[in-house]
């Protein structure tokens, strides 16, 4: 009988809690509609303004302290934005906000690649739009904005210069009357007063993701169409290759040519394969191993298709080993005499990184406390990873030589290296013709 009792009690005291709710959400949308009429017809923000740059900058504290005090348990602000679709939308529609471009870098190996479109997580894209909600920068979503990217690095990827560009809030009042282009404010109108994006993202974003520097822009701007110009490093190691013969090679990728032996092909979306590479070059670094240096193939292009660097420096390797001679280049680029590709794996994606995107009158710049901020932070991940390395060579000198009774054993049961089929031998991959001939039969059936 007591346990009767008691699951009435319960079941009062929700329904009671779920009443309460209900009318608190419906006497906050009273006030929202209130608000927001008020705020239509007012014209001087700048109070509200300041009150919102100190929001977004202390934002990611207040919301880390929200959570930790509330456990489990919903806010009454996330409870009205359950109840009302588009509350937040609305509210921050309210807000000044100015396009800009953001320079970004980012460490690719725990990543699904850039895009978020990838079906996997996590994704860079994913991460920097899980920092621009947290912080409250992004006005609407995505779409609403004008959200561009300049390249769609893939899994394991790495980038240094990486740009995109989209609606943010703004501190400042012009660049809502002159939202078109606030560029055409004084420099210092740009600048001075305005939200630190880098220094607010930089603290929201994970430790392998960071925000370089930040610029308006105008209008028209697209992160990918207006680049003018992109430029990959390749990082290897040098011991027993022909660099001379690599580098020789490698030249012959300058100009505009038919790359479709050196990609992924994608015969759905992609039809046009001729590509301009501007330049190349192998330069060495200053990194050293065990007498082993570090190299970078550096190429630069006005744009690239899917897996083309990591293929063209895959045949690069061959001919550095001796297995293929620098002319296999010359007959990959001609087309009509090789019309599908040869079958042969991509250089690894880690060493692969972004170095560079190359637009029309754009600096990036960051304040001085962010950019002492960003470079204490890369100082610091550096020594991370030097200690690492340190312990892993440690390991390395822990191992014991092998024992001449051992390398006596292993000599006779040494496994043959399997020979090298040379790339013109190989079998082929279905050329776009093909691709596009079973592309059309799909359709028709």
């Amino acid at each position: 009988m007591s346990m009767e009792v008691t699951d009435t009690n319960l079941i009062t005291d929700l329904q009671s809690l779920v009443d309460s709710l209900q009318h608190r959400v419906q006497e906050l949308e009273a006030e929202n509609a209130k608000f927001s009429s008020q705020l239509a017809n007012c014209h001087c923000h700048e109070k509200e303004d300041k009150r919102d740059s100190s929001a977004v900058s202390c934002d990611s504290s207040l919301e880390t302290s929200r959570k930790s005090n509330s456990g489990s348990k919903k806010t009454t602000k996330e409870i009205v934005k359950e109840k009302v679709p588009g509350y937040d939308t609305r509210i921050m529609n309210h807000h000044c906000k100015r396009y800009v471009a953001l320079k970004v870098m980012y460490f690719g190996r725990r990543f699904y690649g850039f895009a978020a479109e990838a079906q996997m997580d996590p994704t860079i894209e994913s991460e920097i739009f899980r920092a621009l909600e947290k912080t409250r920068l992004l006005v609407g979503d995505k779409k609403e904005s004008h959200y561009s990217r300049c390249g769609r690095t893939d899994k394991g990827v790495s980038a240094v210069g990486q740009v995109i560009a989209l609606y943010l809030r703004s501190n400042l009042k012009e660049t809502c009357e002159n939202n078109e282009d606030s560029r055409k404010m004084g420099f210092k109108e740009q600048y001075e007063g305005e939200i630190d994006y880098v220094r607010v993202l930089n603290r929201a974003l994970p430790d392998d993701i960071r925000v370089f520097g930040w610029c308006p822009v105008p209008l028209g701007f697209n992160a990918r169409f207006s680049c003018l110009g992109r430029e990959y490093y390749y990082l290897f190691w040098g011991e027993n290759l022909n660099l001379l013969a690599m580098e020789s090679a490698g030249r012959k990728f300058v100009g505009e040519h038919d790359f479709r032996n050196f990609c992924k092909m994608d015969a759905l979306n992609v039809h046009n394969y001729r590509r301009k590479v501007t330049s190349f070059a192998i330069s060495p670094c200053d990194v050293r191993f065990d007498e082993n240096q570090l190299w970078a193939i550096k190429i630069k292009g006005s744009a690239f298709l899917w897996h083309q660097v990591r293929c063209m420096v895959a045949v690069l390797f061959l001919i550095g080993q001796g297995q293929e001679s620098p002319d296999v280049i010359d007959a990959l680029l001609d087309t009509d005499r090789i019309p599908r590709k040869p079958q042969y794996s991509m250089a690894p994606e880690i060493p692969l990184v972004l170095q560079s995107c190359e637009f029309e009158g754009l600096n990036f710049t960051c304040s001085s406390d962010s950019g002492q901020a960003l470079r204490i932070h890369l100082a610091n991940e550096c020594q991370n990873y030097h200690l690492e390395a340190a312990i892993f060579h440690e390991a390395l000198q822990s191992c014991s030589p092998i024992e001449k009774d051992q390398r006596s054993l292993d000599n006779g049961t040494v496994k043959k290296k399997s020979s090298h089929v040379p790339l013109m031998s190989r079998p082929t991959e279905p050329s776009y013709e093909e691709r596009r001939t079973k592309l059309n039969t799909r359709r028709k059936d």
